[in-house]
Parts: structure tokens; C-alpha cells; sequence
């Protein structure tokens, strides 16, 4: 999976603001915080942390919205969409909302953050689970294990997509 070529193009909701993605994510997550449950107005976002060299912005000018802290969070200045967040402190990747995706790839968590404040109905099929945040130790091996998880999804699928 990490041999393919990559291009996937993804937009805002009214299409103001577009981006490219051409590297596979590094991990899928769904984050279960109250931030993230008032900044989507549901009961989880959904994230693929793209490598940042993979990832551009290709038209409009998002704007920084949500908490206006270091974690910044872009959305379309016209309708409002949250697209993707640069984490404070992680320079390397970019959380896109895999949803705004054309193609609708990666939207299976692997992982889910935050259990401790996710309303008690909502369920993923992450295959790991933390009431916070992982260890910062965690996340090689994690990422090891989602890049073998894509691997082996590769073959039976379309390239890509999660299984």
C-alpha cells in the first residue's frame, strides 16, 4: 500500500475550497472528544493523518476556525466545512476529514481517542481503543501495524480503501 501511487482530491461542502492528497495516510482515527462531537455536531470525527508532504490545499483559502490555538483547524470560509487540522507539535502529518474526500477512502478508524467522553451509544470498528490519547511511544508501532493493516487490505480491494 505504501508503494502505490496515490491521488486523491477532496473539497468542502459548496466546493470553494479543494485539496489533493498523494501519500496514503499514516493511521484512520475517530476522536470521541467533546471538541471534536461540538466541532462536527455528531458523536465523533473522523481523521486520516496524511504525511504533510502529501497533502495540498490546490484551491480556495481555508480559514482557521474552532479553538483559535496552536492545534489549528481550517475549514471554507463560505460554508463552513471543517477539512483538516494541523495538531500542534506534529508537523509531519495532516488530520484531513476523510469524508471530504471524492472517493470516500479511509473512513474506517483504526484507533479511536477520547472514550472516556464518547456518548455512550457510539461505536466504531477501530481496532484499538484509548480513553485519552495513545503514548506518544505507541504511535510507531501503531503506525506499523495500520501500513501492514492497508498492506494486506490492498490485495482485496481497491487501493486505498479500508476493509
Amino acid at each position: 500500500m505504501q508503494n502505490q501511487a496515490i491521488r486523491a482530491i477532496g473539497s468542502c461542502r459548496c466546493g470553494q475550497v479543494e485539496f489533493e492528497v498523494t501519500a496514503a495516510p499514516l493511521m484512520t482515527m475517530a476522536c470521541h472528544c467533546r471538541g471534536c462531537q461540538k466541532l462536527t455536531g455528531s458523536a465523533f470525527s473522523l481523521n486520516a493523518a496524511i504525511p504533510a508532504e502529501g497533502f495540498r490545499v490546490t484551491s480556495g483559502e481555508p480559514v482557521i476556525g474552532g479553538l483559535h490555538g496552536p492545534s489549528r483547524h481550517y475549514f471554507c470560509p463560505h460554508c463552513k466545512s471543517w477539512l483538516f487540522t494541523r495538531p500542534e507539535g506534529l508537523d509531519f502529518f495532516v488530520n484531513i476529514r476523510p469524508t471530504m474526500l471524492a472517493e470516500g477512502l479511509w473512513t474506517e478508524s483504526f484507533i479511536e481517542t477520547c472514550t472516556a467522553e464518547k456518548l455512550p451509544w457510539a461505536t466504531t470498528s477501530a481496532r484499538h481503543s484509548y480513553a485519552e490519547y495513545p503514548a506518544a511511544e505507541l504511535y510507531q508501532p501503531l503506525m506499523a501495524e495500520f501500513a501492514a493493516h492497508m498492506a494486506s487490505q490492498a490485495g482485496g480491494g481497491e487501493p486505498g480503501a479500508e476493509g
